[in-house]
Protein backbone atom coordinates (compact mmCIF):
# COMPACT_ATOMS: atom_id res chain seq x y z
CA UNK A 1 0.00 0.00 0.00
CA UNK A 2 1.44 3.36 -1.11
CA UNK A 3 1.26 6.39 1.07
CA UNK A 4 -0.48 9.44 -0.41
CA UNK A 5 0.99 12.91 0.04
CA UNK A 6 -0.93 16.09 0.74
CA UNK A 7 1.86 18.24 -0.67
CA UNK A 8 2.22 18.91 -4.39
CA UNK A 9 6.02 18.96 -4.78
CA UNK A 10 5.83 19.84 -8.47
CA UNK A 11 3.64 22.92 -7.70
CA UNK A 12 5.97 24.16 -4.93
CA UNK A 13 9.00 23.76 -7.19
CA UNK A 14 7.26 25.60 -10.07
CA UNK A 15 6.27 28.45 -7.69
CA UNK A 16 9.87 28.77 -6.41
CA UNK A 17 11.27 28.88 -9.96
CA UNK A 18 8.65 31.44 -11.04
CA UNK A 19 9.35 33.61 -7.97
CA UNK A 20 13.10 33.50 -8.65
CA UNK A 21 12.64 34.45 -12.31
CA UNK A 22 10.29 37.29 -11.34
CA UNK A 23 12.84 38.55 -8.76
CA UNK A 24 15.62 38.56 -11.36
CA UNK A 25 13.44 40.41 -13.90
CA UNK A 26 12.36 43.05 -11.34
CA UNK A 27 15.98 43.57 -10.24
CA UNK A 28 17.07 43.97 -13.86
CA UNK A 29 14.30 46.51 -14.57
CA UNK A 30 15.19 48.53 -11.46
CA UNK A 31 18.90 48.49 -12.39
CA UNK A 32 18.08 49.71 -15.92
CA UNK A 33 15.84 52.50 -14.53
CA UNK A 34 18.62 53.69 -12.20
CA UNK A 35 21.08 53.68 -15.10
CA UNK A 36 18.61 55.71 -17.20
CA UNK A 37 17.95 58.22 -14.38
CA UNK A 38 21.68 58.60 -13.67
CA UNK A 39 22.45 59.30 -17.34
CA UNK A 40 19.55 61.78 -17.57
CA UNK A 41 20.64 63.59 -14.39
CA UNK A 42 24.26 63.79 -15.58
CA UNK A 43 23.09 65.66 -18.68
CA UNK A 44 21.16 68.32 -16.80
CA UNK A 45 23.55 69.31 -14.04
CA UNK A 46 22.54 72.75 -12.85
CA UNK A 47 24.77 75.08 -10.82
CA UNK A 48 24.10 75.11 -7.10
CA UNK A 49 23.39 78.85 -7.10
CA UNK A 50 22.10 79.86 -10.55
CA UNK A 51 22.06 83.60 -9.79
CA UNK A 52 25.74 83.52 -8.80
CA UNK A 53 26.92 81.71 -11.94
CA UNK A 54 29.66 83.68 -13.64
CA UNK A 55 30.12 86.06 -10.71
CA UNK A 56 32.76 84.14 -8.73
CA UNK A 57 35.45 86.83 -9.10
CA UNK A 58 33.16 89.83 -8.83
CA UNK A 59 33.97 92.13 -5.91
CA UNK A 60 31.29 93.87 -3.86
CA UNK A 61 30.90 97.64 -4.24
CA UNK A 62 33.05 100.06 -2.23
CA UNK A 63 33.70 100.32 0.67
CA UNK A 64 35.00 96.80 1.10
CA UNK A 65 35.39 96.54 4.83
CA UNK A 66 37.30 93.28 5.11
CA UNK A 67 39.63 92.07 2.41
CA UNK A 68 41.36 89.42 4.55
CA UNK A 69 39.14 88.62 7.56
CA UNK A 70 41.34 85.87 9.01
CA UNK A 71 44.47 88.04 9.12
CA UNK A 72 42.45 90.96 10.48
CA UNK A 73 41.11 88.73 13.28
CA UNK A 74 44.67 87.61 14.13
CA UNK A 75 45.81 91.24 14.22
CA UNK A 76 42.86 92.21 16.45
CA UNK A 77 43.55 89.37 18.88
CA UNK A 78 47.27 90.18 19.08
CA UNK A 79 46.45 93.87 19.75
CA UNK A 80 43.98 92.86 22.49
CA UNK A 81 46.55 90.50 24.03
CA UNK A 82 49.12 93.31 24.02
CA UNK A 83 46.69 95.60 25.88
CA UNK A 84 45.75 92.87 28.39
CA UNK A 85 49.35 92.02 29.19
CA UNK A 86 50.89 95.49 29.56
CA UNK A 87 50.78 98.57 31.75
CA UNK A 88 49.42 101.83 30.38
CA UNK A 89 47.26 104.85 30.94
CA UNK A 90 43.51 104.72 30.43
CA UNK A 91 42.98 108.37 31.44
CA UNK A 92 46.20 110.15 32.45
CA UNK A 93 44.43 113.32 33.66
CA UNK A 94 42.16 111.34 35.99
CA UNK A 95 45.02 109.09 37.09
CA UNK A 96 43.40 105.88 35.78
CA UNK A 97 45.89 103.25 34.61
CA UNK A 98 45.60 99.68 33.42
CA UNK A 99 47.61 96.73 34.68
CA UNK A 100 48.14 93.30 33.14
CA UNK A 101 45.22 90.92 33.59
CA UNK A 102 47.32 88.41 35.53
CA UNK A 103 48.30 91.07 38.07
CA UNK A 104 44.69 92.24 38.34
CA UNK A 105 43.52 88.70 39.14
CA UNK A 106 46.22 88.30 41.80
CA UNK A 107 45.19 91.59 43.41
CA UNK A 108 41.52 90.57 43.34
CA UNK A 109 42.31 87.28 45.07
CA UNK A 110 44.48 89.07 47.63
CA UNK A 111 42.04 91.92 48.39
CA UNK A 112 38.75 90.12 47.76
CA UNK A 113 35.68 91.38 45.94
CA UNK A 114 33.67 94.30 47.33
CA UNK A 115 30.43 93.32 49.05
CA UNK A 116 27.22 95.29 49.43
CA UNK A 117 26.41 96.60 52.85
CA UNK A 118 22.95 95.55 53.95
CA UNK A 119 20.96 93.38 56.24
CA UNK A 120 20.16 89.79 55.60
CA UNK A 121 16.55 88.77 55.89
Amino acid sequence: MAETSDVNVRGIFAFAVGLSITGVIVSLVVWLLFALFTAREAQRVMPAFPLAAGQENRLPPEPRLQTNPRQEMRDLRSAEDAVLSSYGWVDKKAGVARIPIGEAMKLTVKRGLPARQGTLR
